[in-house]
């Protein structure tokens, strides 16, 4: 089995694997990063606890922690099939980001991951530089939406046949179904619903009451699953999905619109979401009214056999 010990660090740093204590050191890392990059913090706390709490992630051996000789976070990375490295601004050009990338690349190794993607954002060229010197390549653009209501959005009427309504308890395995059905024509695997649950509806800020879903009858065919962060002062969409049969009739745009509207109700003012080249949806929300706000590249990389 190949060594995986720690990688090589400047003089004084150490390094360990991640808890679930070091969620909020994390977020403060992360969010370092993001508006050293792009001006604001756009990473919550929840989103770093369902990272560490991804399953078949291992933290004890699938992430890993830099600390300086103060005893400061500097770094971090973790991987699991997809994975993500932060190094603090004032700590780069000292190696940290290549090294925690090879480690990265040997922990896939030795699990047998065929492919790793990792995503980059585009204000930060050193890391883009350093994935492509590494064999990796675009895979696809993506990009961070917003929509700014300063008066609250206007609703269309639904579809004939279509009703709409908050997501309620009960609807979670349907919109597992729905959601992994439309994600399938550009995902790489299937999520399981113990996945997709812990990413989505299980996490501590899932908002049902601004999650709006489209029912034909009684069959579930749209949904919006969006995130209420308490600490922060806009709404998030986490996924849109209409079912294959029902769309082009305009589902998809009633259900983003009265996300908005019980987002703006609740007191946001601007909504965001994330969405990428492959899912061919970037004009439907510039319909709805977003515009991009940052982009990333989402970078692949594959790991031969004889690499593995």
């Amino acid at each position: 089995m190949p060594d995986l010990s720690p990688p090589w660090l400047p003089a004084g740093y150490q390094s360990r694997p991640a808890t679930t204590a070091d969620v909020r050191a994390i977020h403060r890392l992360v969010t370092a990063c993001e508006l050293e990059l792009d001006g604001r913090a756009e990473t919550d706390l929840d989103t770093i606890a369902a990272d560490l709490g991804r399953p078949g992630l291992a933290p004890e051996l699938d992430t890993l922690l830099v600390y300086d000789p103060v005893g400061e976070l500097v770094a971090r990375a973790w991987v699991n099939r997809r994975s993500e490295v932060d190094v603090h601004p004032g700590h780069r050009g000292r190696g940290l980001g290549s090294s925690l990338l090879a480690w990265v690349e040997a922990r896939a190794r030795q699990v047998g991951t065929e492919r790793l993607v990792q995503t980059a954002s585009d204000g930060d060229r050193r890391a883009g530089a350093l994935l492509r010197s590494r064999g990796y390549q675009a895979l696809a653009a993506a990009w961070l939406l917003e929509i700014a209501m300063p008066a609250e959005p206007a609703v269309p009427e639904p579809p004939r046949g279509i009703t709409v309504r908050r997501f309620l308890p009960g609807d979670e395995r349907a919109a597992h179904q729905l959601t992994e059905d439309a994600f399938d024509e550009w995902q790489q695997r299937r999520k399981s619903y113990e996945e997709w649950a812990r990413l989505t509806v299980e996490r501590a800020t899932f908002g049902p009451a601004v999650s709006p879903v489209a029912f034909a009858g009684d069959q579930l065919v749209g949904v919006v699953l969006s995130l209420d962060a308490p600490d922060s002062d806009e709404g998030y969409i986490e996924r849109v999905a209409v079912r294959r049969d029902h769309r082009d009739r305009g589902i998809a745009r009633v259900l983003l619109r009265h996300a908005f509207r019980d987002f703006y109700r609740q007191g946001r003012r601007t909504c965001t979401l994330w969405t990428h080249s492959e899912t061919g949806a970037l004009s439907l929300y510039e319909r709805v009214g977003m515009t991009v706000r940052c982009s990333s590249t989402v970078y692949s990389k594959a790991l031969t056999a004889r690499e593995r």
